[in-house]
């Protein structure tokens, strides 16, 4: 899954939470299964760009609540 933000770094992520910034996150193409509430694993930068970045959330109705890893 993808932030609506296009972080470069998962460290700029990390910062934008810690701000108290509202994060919302989204599956691009529906290739794979999309989860509104649970679990899940977020990258960046956003495609073109290789990822360079990944983090394990916990996301309510596609908002970042907890960051796990």
């Amino acid at each position: 899954m993808y932030t609506e933000i296009n972080f470069k770094t998962k460290k700029e992520f990390k910062e934008a939470f810690k701000k108290g910034e509202i994060i919302r996150v989204y599956q691009p193409g529906g290739f794979f299964p999309e989860t509104k509430t649970g679990n899940t694993a977020i990258e960046g930068p956003h495609y073109p760009k290789p990822h360079s970045w990944y983090a394990s959330v916990f996301i309510e109705d596609y908002v970042v609540k907890k960051i796990l890893g």
